[in-house]
């Protein structure tokens, strides 16, 4: 099937899904045109649905519980139940039981599809299994404060950003809610938040590969500043999606809360949306432009370590993970991902054209 039959297929069974935004959709199919990069974040379905085929090789791979739609935008910051600064993977709405290898290659892929990386894409694999393997071995989660204070210039917002993150908020759209999303947003503000200040707004434009699916935000006065708290709209992964499962159950959960991670208080499943905190210290992390420039072999570690943390928590043995790598062939990982690449690009000419 070409990219675009594909496209229009998937959008199909996502407006089955939820209420589908249109101006979202619109201005996805826009972004989509810009780089490869941008690209593949946007396309997780074909991904999902075309691995198999690009790199077959991939698939005989111990099974688990993975991330999905893994890339280097898929990490960002959130405080943990004790108000410690947490980095790591923060979006797990295509969570799906998958070969492990698959969260790896899209990750290596992403790489070789940023804009000017700095770090050569052999140089790269190899850092992200360095990473994995230490993972492996001790799994845990990266706190900004402690062992991984090194990661608080990529993770704490400079004042320019913080200025436009505020200006973002005060431009939200006003918008009402379904009355069970609006009455779940207000309920999850701090008690004491004043509630002649409460906004209720609509989030457009915001986003990858969840462009098109509903977002509501609540901002609130309290104690002298604002409180967000955001509601998305989740929909079965588009793993199960694209290989003909019918389950549609939500492992978004199950790997937010795993057993390795400091985990967001404040992350919960209601009436079929993601509620979040929102706030400058509690966001993705997008590197845009300069996703490629910002790179270097210790953060590339980071992210492999993160994700071994992931699948540490799973139902197979680190013992079976560690024994599968082992049998892998020198360099398999930096291949896979430059054909996985190679086929991305081709559907992004597609799309272009």
């Amino acid at each position: 099937m070409s990219f675009r039959k594909d496209n229009k297929a998937y959008e199909a069974w996502l407006a089955t899904q939820c209420d589908v935004v249109k101006k979202d959709i619109a201005y996805k199919h826009k972004r989509m045109k810009k780089n490869p990069f941008i690209f593949l974040r946007a396309t997780y379905f074909r991904w999902a649905r075309k691995i198999g085929d690009w790199c077959p090789e991939l698939m005989d791979a111990p099974q688990l519980l993975s991330v999905g739609d893994l890339h280097l935008e898929n990490f960002g910051t959130w405080r943990d139940a004790d108000g410690r600064l947490v980095w790591g993977v923060n979006d797990f709405d295509e969570a799906a039981v998958m070969p492990y290898v698959l969260d790896l290659v899209r990750l290596a892929a992403s790489i070789q599809l940023a804009p000017n990386p700095a770090v050569d894409p052999r140089h790269a694999a190899s850092a992200l299994l360095r990473g994995y393997r230490d993972g492996l071995e001790n799994p845990r989660p990266a706190l900004l404060f402690e062992a991984q204070s090194w990661l608080r210039p990529y993770a704490e917002p400079e004042e320019d950003k913080l200025k436009e993150f505020w200006k973002e908020v005060a431009d939200y759209p006003d918008y009402r809610p379904p009355p069970a999303i609006a009455k779940a947003l207000i309920e999850s503000l701090p008690d004491g938040v004043d509630k002649n200040s409460i906004r209720l707004c609509r989030l457009l434009y915001k986003g990858g590969g969840s462009l098109g699916r509903p977002r509501y935000v609540a901002v609130g006065d309290w104690r002298g500043g604002q409180v967000l708290r955001e509601a998305k709209a989740l929909v079965p992964s588009a793993w199960t999606y694209a290989t003909g499962q019918k389950s549609g159950k939500s492992y978004f959960l199950t790997l937010a809360n795993s057993r390795y991670r400091a985990p967001d208080p404040f992350l919960d499943v209601r009436h079929q949306f993601i509620f979040r905190r929102v706030a400058a210290d509690s966001r993705k992390i997008e590197l845009g432009d300069a996703a490629g420039k910002k790179l270097h072999i210790k953060l590339l570690e980071a992210m492999g370590l993160e994700v071994a943390s992931v699948h540490a928590a799973g139902a197979v043995p680190v013992e079976a993970l560690q024994a599968d790598l082992a049998k892998r062939p020198r360099g398999w990982l930096n291949a896979a991902a430059a054909v996985a690449a190679d086929k991305v690009k081709r559907d992004y000419q597609e799309w272009r054209s």
